[in-house]
């Protein structure tokens, strides 16, 4: 399991970033890595399942994201903070950002969040994270060739009661350049019900993508895995095998290399 805690701490750090090879031209990130809450804002008035369930982070995703960076011989960056304390796939200020109630679980610990609150833990949380991309990407870009960034989710396998049958979901925007070619490489291996822009929309949840790579032109994709897909380490390697295996052959077209804003 990946550790975001410092040596001898107690205060995780606001992202986990992983080496690439000096070759690399991609970049993995995942929003909702990590399921800790710093010491300073306590449980948050929630008990110890809901502090580990989707609520609190994407289960799986994490090692999703590191495997499949591992396999691609690039760098990954990763939130290290519970998104209850805030959310680093939200603008700040959103109602979603630091939610007082969310998936019909009340928050008590965010009810009476301020502008100086909301402000701290953007500042401790949400930017450091967001510079670290910013960081990353234009030290792959000042290599000469446009980065590509995949980013990695998961998602619940029923809501409000409703099962979702995707095993995987590739989420896209106005960009489909990686989208389209990564979906029907999805669908060509078989045994797997593929959703597009599902169970979510990269047209509506994506800021982070349209923040560092859709408002740059620089090509992306995101993946959501449902969670029952991600039960366990061995689980978690097959899933990166097979998004590395799809994305090579994507990712070596040169044609793909280009700036280009929708």
């Amino acid at each position: 399991m990946l550790r975001f805690l410092p040596e001898g701490g107690d205060a995780p750090h606001p992202f986990h970033r992983t080496q690439g090879t000096d070759q690399a031209d991609v970049l993995v990130v995942c929003d909702h890595a990590s399921a800790l809450i710093p010491p300073r804002y306590g449980d948050l008035g929630l008990d110890a399942r809901q502090r580990q369930d989707h609520i609190a982070w994407d289960r799986g995703a994490a090692d999703v994201a590191i495997g499949v960076a591992g396999r691609l011989g690039c760098p990954a960056i990763l939130a290290g903070v519970s998104r209850l304390v805030i959310d680093c796939n939200r603008q700040p200020g959103d109602p979603a950002s630091i939610p007082a109630a969310t998936c019909g679980v009340d928050i008590p610990g965010n009810r009476m969040v301020d502008d100086a609150e909301a402000a701290g833990r953007a500042q401790a949380w949400f930017w450091p994270y967001h510079q670290a991309i910013g960081d990353e990407l234009a030290r792959l870009f000042r290599r000469g060739r446009v980065p590509a960034v995949v980013s990695i989710h998961s998602f619940t396998a029923s809501l409000n009661g409703v099962g979702r049958p995707w095993h995987v979901g590739v989420l896209s925007n106005r960009d489909r350049r990686m989208a389209e070619p990564v979906l029907a490489a999805l669908q060509a291996a078989g045994g797997l019900t593929v959703g597009d822009n599902q169970p979510y929309s990269g047209r509506q949840l994506n800021y982070s993508l349209d923040t560092h790579a859709g408002a740059a032109g620089l090509p992306h994709v995101s993946f959501e895995i449902r969670q029952d897909q991600l039960t366990d380490a061995e689980a978690c390697d097959r899933w990166s095998e097979l998004l590395a295996g799809v994305l090579r052959p994507v990712l070596a077209d040169p044609a793909l290399r280009r700036v280009r804003v929708y």
